[in-house]
This record gives C-alpha cells, sequence and structure tokens, in this order.
C-alpha cells in the first residue's frame, strides 16, 4: 500500500468547491489528462460507479471506482476497482471561513506489478505528486469561477 495526501486552498465556499468538486463530467477542466464519466447510479450516492480514464490520445487506462462514503458538502469516498488502481481514496472538504475552503484529497492505493510496482514507486512517486498538484492548483481556479449553468 502507499498512502498520499495533497491538498489546496480554495477561495470559495465549501458548498461551492463540493458542487466543483463533485462535477464528474467536468472534471477533465482541471484533472491532467482526465476523463470522468458516471457510469452506474446518479453520480451523487452510495453505489454509484464512475470510470475516469486517464492517458493521452487514447493511450492510458480506466479507473473505475465505486463511491463508498457520500456526505456533502464534506466527504466522498471511493473505492478503486481496477486492474490499475486498487485501493481507497477520499475528497474532503473543509470550511476555512465563509468564502474560504481547503480540498484534500486521500489516496491508500494497492500498488500495481507487486514488487517491482513496490520498487518502481519511490521514482514514479515525485511526478505523480507533481502532476497532482498542479491538478489541484487547476481545481482552485475552477472551484472559485465555477457555475453550473457552464456545463
Amino acid at each position: 500500500m502507499s498512502d498520499l495526501v495533497v491538498s489546496v486552498e480554495v477561495a470559495a465556499p465549501a458548498g461551492t468547491t463540493w458542487l466543483a468538486l463533485t462535477d464528474w463530467p467536468r472534471q477533465h477542466e482541471w484533472m491532467l489528462g482526465t476523463d470522468v464519466r458516471v457510469v452506474s447510479g446518479d453520480g451523487r450516492s452510495v453505489g454509484s460507479r464512475i470510470a475516469a480514464f486517464t492517458g493521452v490520445r487514447g493511450i492510458g487506462f480506466t479507473d473505475t471506482m465505486e463511491i463508498t462514503t457520500w456526505e456533502p458538502p464534506v466527504r466522498c469516498a471511493v473505492r478503486h476497482l481496477g486492474r490499475v488502481v486498487r485501493g481507497s481514496g477520499a475528497f474532503h472538504v473543509h470550511a476555512k471561513g465563509p468564502q474560504e475552503s481547503v480540498f484534500v484529497w486521500s489516496e491508500s492505493l494497492v500498488l500495481p506489478l507487486g514488487p517491482l510496482g513496490k520498487l518502481g514507486w519511490p521514482a514514479v512517486k515525485p511526478a505523480f505528486r507533481l502532476g497532482l498538484h498542479e491538478s489541484l492548483r487547476r481545481f482552485a481556479a475552477f472551484a472559485e469561477n465555477y457555475s453550473m449553468g457552464e456545463r
């Protein structure tokens, strides 16, 4: 298992941050190289499934997740069900003030490829973390300008 936690401050109310975060079809606007779609359920309840394709020009992998916790506007937890990505993840939104919040993304992943994955993770983790930090920086700007009417 490998644990990873990253966060970003957002100049938006927690409710707005939550709505922006859980607007799955628009996640590609801030998450590098990733398109998300709801594949079962409504995407806003326990048991719903979402699929996130990460890659470039059709080369990549799909991370299918099942929502295991849905506590708006505070927490969404998922279980990763794919071959490449397994484990659990969670999105937390913390109110910091009336117009400020903090988005925390945490993952507890089972590394793919067994011993080879465990050996290679230290080399891959800095680039993965860098991409995640850039995505969260982009998310803050997305949430700060979020409007549900822009779908």
